[in-house]
């Protein structure tokens, strides 16, 4: 994804040129793993297009396919400078294309419980967490937000790529649900969501609220009237390991370029597109699913333990708690970790090596990091060379290039804790 839900100075062609290429490596991958991540076509009409599409075109937008929906990849800005602004200003990322859902009825916990390893139970009122759909080998369906409002729904976002698979699973579940006699109800959403990301954001959005953002922490969400615009669900979390938001419209037409328009208004705003997200996301230490994370790799595998509640590892039932439980305490086979190198870029399923040569690993994803100045990667090691400091290899246009394991994430994140 997403990873909480959202979403960077150096120049140089030459370092823009590796991040353009990185990032058609993204566009490339994930259609194995998840059903429609970037859909083939022949034509833009075959894309879905988001409320902001036209709007996207007329400030400059580069459209590319990705996860069957047509995206910015870039605006006007090379993607190094739009990822440099976000990390000291503020931009916005259209993330309509994400799969929105309410969960209603009196058993709307039990239902969602049955589908993920969190422990929504224990959410406050408009407090959300982020979970993850597993199959019943223990292997990651999808990654995904859950916020418990207070208007008597769960309001889920999950990746547009999986959206087939996801939706498909959630109704299975549902009908297993209404046929045992149980309370539950589902809608699907075709409603605008953005991202508004960065140190400045808090002061943007203010100007728009009558509700102090200082009270709005981090995976808190509210419904709120923003610059004028009523029926926004504001919630504060995000993809690029900034302070920032994410707002559902509940009236996706005019309204959401309307909203837009005001906040470019301000001039610590800029539009942002999937480049400069995939490279924020990355220094952040946050998967993208379809790279970093399938259902092949188990939440223990992926570094993820943190995402299941306590709860729910003592009552083991969600589906593949019988294998991932017991590999919370026994060490597994590998482990998903950072890596930072010099000279060429690491890129995804790069071999990783260990001193002697030998391969104990593969790159998910890499990309030169536009804030620190050097490649960074994550990828899956055994797990004998999984801790932090450990020296390795990596082979980069077949020589060996040393590399180091990294803590993540990469660059320290600003999320809002009050």
């Amino acid at each position: 994804m997403m990873w909480a839900r959202l979403l960077v100075g150096v120049g140089g062609s030459g370092l823009r040129l590796r991040a353009s290429r990185d990032l058609r490596g993204l566009l490339r991958v994930g259609g194995a793993a998840c059903a429609g991540r970037r859909q083939a076509s022949s034509g833009e009409e075959a894309l879905k297009k988001t409320p902001l599409f036209d709007f996207h075109r007329e400030q400059g937008g580069k459209m590319v396919g990705f996860a069957g929906w047509s995206m910015p990849v870039q605006y006007k800005d090379s993607h190094i400078a739009s990822h440099m602004h976000t990390r000291e200003h503020c931009s916005i990322f259209d993330v309509s294309h994400m799969l929105q859902t309410k969960v209603h009825g009196k058993d709307r916990v039990k239902f969602m419980e049955s589908l993920v390893v969190g422990d929504i139970a224990e959410l406050k009122d408009n407090q959300g967490t982020l979970s993850l759909f597993t199959t019943e080998k223990g292997g990651i369906i999808d990654d995904l937000i859950v916020t418990r409002t207070d208007q008597g729904y769960l309001y889920v976002v999950s990746n547009a790529g999986c959206a087939d698979k996801d939706s498909a699973r959630m109704k299975a579940r549902l009908a297993e649900f209404k046929a045992a006699g149980l309370d539950v109800d589902m809608e699907f959403l075709d409603e605008a969501l953005i991202a508004v990301q960065g140190p400045s954001m808090a002061q943007v959005l203010q100007q728009g609220l009558k509700e102090d953002l200082s009270k709005l922490t981090f995976m808190n969400s509210t419904l709120a009237t923003v610059f004028g615009i009523p029926g926004c669900r504001v919630t504060r979390c995000g993809y690029t390991g900034e302070d920032g938001v994410e707002r559902e419209y509940l009236r996706p037409g005019l309204q959401s370029v309307e909203l837009t328009e005001k906040l470019l208004s301000h001039s610590e705003v800029k539009l942002a597109g999937l480049g400069s997200r995939d490279s924020l996301r990355l220094e952040a230490g946050l998967c993208l699913y379809g790279n970093d994370i399938d259902e092949t790799t188990t939440p223990v595998e992926g570094t993820l333990v943190w995402t299941i509640g306590k709860r729910r590892r003592q009552t083991k039932d969600f589906p593949g708690a019988d294998i991932i439980v017991p590999q919370i305490k026994a060490k597994t086979a590998r482990k998903r970790v950072g890596l930072v190198s010099t000279g060429p870029p690491v890129r995804q399923h790069t071999p990783i090596l260990s001193p002697d040569g030998k391969v104990i690993g593969e790159v998910t994803s890499g990309c030169p990091s536009p804030c620190l100045k050097k490649n960074i990667a994550m990828g899956y090691v055994d797990s004998a060379f999984a801790k932090n400091g450990t020296a390795i290899q990596v082979e980069v246009r077949k020589k060996a290039v040393p590399a180091t394991v990294s803590k993540m994430p990469f660059v320290p994140t600003n999320y809002y804790s009050g």
